[in-house]
């Protein structure tokens, strides 16, 4: 379908576009709101600045696409392929991408506050200083992504896996990380501030000056981990745990007022 056909029986009222083909077409600043363009292929499509609120792109292939600060409030995208994709500072609040595929993605600076991403593929993606408060991630595949800055509080992140994974300032208060996968992950500058790292595998992991006030480290493995400034603050660290709280090293470098049970 030509664009001008699309945009003229848009402006008709047509809102059903399943399965439809707009390969490497210029569709920046388009307005398709609460369209149904469910298994379409997108790819290497211009969608910059485009307003897709509300829309259904389930199952669409948009690898390769251009979203560059694209208008995507509550859309569908799940299942959809956004392999490679640039997404930087689009605006995705309480979208479901239950099962997209981001690999290698551009999500800086974006905003997905509230969104479903459970299950997705996030892996090698760049997502610094983008917005997942209050998200869904469980599941989530974030391996070697770049989360530098990010926005994390509230956010689900139970089953997620973080190997390799940048979180270098991020803010990531209040969430639940029980049990996750830390090791090797650079935390440092991050604020961990109440969050519940209950039986977290930090081994190896890089804390410095990490604000861990009120975290939850009980049968956390800390062994080897760089705790360099990091601040415990009425921090549960109840044994056992794999460090030794007065070590030479421990007491020199981190400031500390943590209940031991």
């Amino acid at each position: 379908m030509k664009i001008n056909h699309l945009l003229r029986s848009y402006e008709q009222g047509n809102r059903n576009f399943i399965g439809i083909d707009l390969k490497n077409t210029d569709l920046s600043q388009v307005m398709l709101i609460a369209v149904d363009m469910s298994l379409a292929n997108l790819m290497g499509t211009n969608l910059s600045r485009a307003f897709l609120t509300k829309s259904n792109l389930t199952g669409a292939i948009l690898n390769g696409a251009d979203l560059t600060c694209a208008k995507m409030s509550q859309v569908q995208l799940k299942d959809a392929d956004l392999t490679k994709a640039n997404l930087t500072g689009a605006f995705m609040v309480k979208s479901v991408l239950v099962g997209t595929k981001l690999s290698g993605a551009n999500l800086s600076r974006a905003n997905l506050k509230g969104s479903d991403l459970r299950g997705a593929n996030l892996c090698n993606s760049n997502l610094y200083r983008s917005n997942f408060r209050g998200a869904n991630l469980c599941g989530a595949n974030l391996g070697g992504a770049n989360l530098g800055g990010s926005k994390l509080s509230g956010a689900t992140l139970t089953y997620v896996s973080f190997k390799g994974v940048d979180l270098t300032g991020a803010l990531i208060k209040d969430v639940d990380l029980s049990g996750a996968n830390l090791e090797n992950v650079d935390l440092s500058g991050s604020r961990l501030n109440n969050s519940n790292l209950t039986g977290a595998n930090l081994q190896g992991a890089k804390l410095r000056e990490a604000n861990l006030r009120g975290a939850n480290l009980t049968n956390a493995n800390l062994k080897g981990a760089d705790l360099t400034g990091a601040i415990f603050d009425q921090t549960y660290l109840r044994e056992p745990l794999f460090w030794e709280p007065d070590s030479e090293v421990f007491s020199y470098y981190a400031f500390c007022s943590t209940e031991l049970g």
